[in-house]
């Protein structure tokens, strides 16, 4: 009996198919989004990697992420690359871009907060490295809704 009643009780996942994807990235309505690094190298300096999206507002977001290296290291670095896309395009197309660096340290962060065209899905993509290791991360697609405080068309007085 135990056996017959599993099916009735297994959860059935949300899928990520069900929304649009562009270049790995779903693009959502969700706040925020963090992506989480994927060994390009394998080494022992790089521990961890990370990037960050932020919808503040209206043509406003939060995007950066941080670096961690396994120990203090001569070098680690993170490079923020920020892109954005409208549903249906075929790819992401460059919208800004940092990088900092710190020494004998074992971790780097940076971010901003950045005034942005409405209408877009905008993505953080970040470069890490810990000395010669080095690795990727990539945040889902966050929709940012245009400022609609002055209306196109000023109605007549």
């Amino acid at each position: 009996m135990l056996f017959f009643s599993i099916p009735f009780f297994t959860a059935v996942p949300a899928r990520a198919a069900d929304k649009p994807v562009l270049d790995g990235s779903i693009l959502t309505q969700d706040r925020e989004s963090i992506g989480t690094d994927t060994k390009i190298t394998r080494g022992v300096d790089l521990m961890a990697g990370y990037s960050k999206i932020v919808r503040l507002g209206p043509e406003k977001i939060y995007a950066g992420g941080t670096t961690m290296a396994s120990r203090e290291v001569e070098k680690v670095m993170i490079s923020v690359m920020v892109e954005r896309a409208q549903e249906g395009d075929d790819a992401w197309s460059f919208y800004d871009s940092w990088q900092k660096e710190n020494h004998n340290v074992d971790r780097v962060g940076s971010n901003r907060t950045l005034e942005v065209e409405g209408g877009y899905y905008y993505r953080v993509r970040c470069i890490h490295s810990a000395n010669d290791d080095v690795s990727s991360s990539f945040t889902n697609g966050v929709y940012v809704e245009e400022d609609s405080i002055f209306p196109d068309i000023l109605p007549e007085l």
